[in-house]
């Protein structure tokens, strides 16, 4: 086991020191190119050919572009920290984020055989799960392992999708992409469970968070159960269990909270963004019922959680490894206040009678706004070593 606190850093550049950098840093620039090119795409009523994508390749990056490259960044850091075993670093960590960004660039040029495309696309997940499965089974913290078996089914909803764009079958492209969704917010279900109540308690003075212990218990299993629903045509069973989680999390959330969080915003950004969860998951049973519109599901996931949730957890985790002080300026709060009211009026657009184009863009360019606060902010901390010296 390397004694991970005596190690130094090597050179001025750390960029690929840990997980987290480059993965923190490469997400957050393609949450600012992709939704820039799909306000120009969309204004123009135009879509690219990107391998076939065609209107898809928006969802597909955001979930197995950028959210898979926060998820990579995140679980490479944090199975170091509960195993005290080193994850990739240097030139091995270095290659396996050559890859996701070579996945990222192959589909835009035409000449490039699809099934390569595939291939380099589909490779990464499958190499994250045997990067992090190595230092968990090596300290023996075996419970960590669910994250293997996660990651896989990341890989098949993946597969479900290219297999279409290569007319290997029909009708699963859009599977792929709703199950790679689900698994998103199981993700964030699993990890938000452990880090929010903790963050808050650390975080907040005088804070203790109530655990419901039958919801703890039963929130995973059933949370997966759903996620396998939803690949199935039992749509009262997909509301039903929808319905019951959307309430466990209300519940969940309720034991998190204190009024003092808004006094600490790497909290508050945490708890508001995981309020979205709670959001998809009520309304989504309505949109199976016809009476919502879908996207409003979709989008309160997609935007509120997803995005406020990696906001959040890549704001603190980038300060807390790389030794600064957990606090966030004036320039983050813009951030996450930022997205938030992105959230709030991507979901808005089909429940009030507002300019569709009109509030998409203003949605849309809030949450550039954001995320480019982000890079302004961390980019040099990605890059540069730790302020106490130690290696990550």
């Amino acid at each position: 086991m390397i004694q991970l606190q005596e190690r130094r850093e090597p050179s001025s550049f750390s960029l690929f020191n840990l997980g987290f950098r480059p993965f923190f840093l490469a997400g957050a620039l393609s949450a600012v190119i992709l939704i820039t090119l799909w306000l120009v795409i969309y204004s123009r009523g135009y879509q690219p050919n990107y391998y076939g994508l065609g209107i898809h390749w928006h969802a597909h990056e955001m979930l197995f572009g950028f959210s898979i490259a926060i998820i990579a960044g995140f679980l490479l850091t944090a199975v170091r920290t509960w195993t005290n075993v080193q994850t990739l670093y240097g030139w091995p960590l270095a290659a396996l984020f050559a890859l996701w960004l070579l996945a990222r660039l192959l589909p835009a040029f035409e000449s490039v055989p699809h099934m390569l495309i595939a291939l380099t696309d589909l490779a990464f997940i499958p190499l994250v799960a045997v990067s992090i499965a190595w230092p968990i089974i090596k300290s023996q913290n075996y419970k960590n392992l669910l994250f293997v078996p996660i990651l896989l089914s990341f890989f098949i909803a993946n597969l479900l999708v290219h297999l279409e764009l290569m007319g290997l079958t029909e009708g699963t492209l859009a599977k792929g992409i709703h199950l790679g969704l689900f698994l998103i917010i199981m993700v964030i279900s699993i990890i938000g469970g452990r880090v929010i109540p903790f963050f808050t308690e650390k975080g907040v003075a005088g804070t203790q968070s109530t655990k419901y212990a039958f919801i703890e218990r039963t929130i995973i299993p059933l949370t997966a159960l759903w996620v396998i629903s939803t690949l199935t045509h039992y749509t009262i069973v997909i509301a039903v269990l929808s319905a019951a989680l959307g309430m466990m999390n209300l519940i969940r959330l309720w034991g998190w909270f204190s009024r003092k969080i808004f006094a600490v915003p790497l909290v508050w950004i945490l708890q508001l963004s995981y309020l979205f969860v709670i959001i998809g998951y009520l309304f989504y049973p309505l949109s199976l019922l016809d009476l919502l519109n879908p996207s409003i599901a979709y989008h309160a996931f997609a935007v509120g959680s997803i995005g406020g949730l990696t906001l959040g957890m890549m704001s603190r985790v980038s300060l807390g490894h790389t030794g600064r002080p957990l606090a966030a300026g004036p320039m983050m709060i813009t951030a996450f206040v930022l997205l938030m009211l992105s959230a709030l009026l991507r979901i808005s657009i089909d429940i009030m009678p507002l300019s569709y184009t009109g509030t998409l863009h203003l949605s849309g360019s809030l949450w550039i706004i954001a995320w480019l606060l982000f890079l302004i902010k961390y980019t040099s901390i990605l890059i540069k070593p730790r302020v106490d010296g130690l290696y990550g």
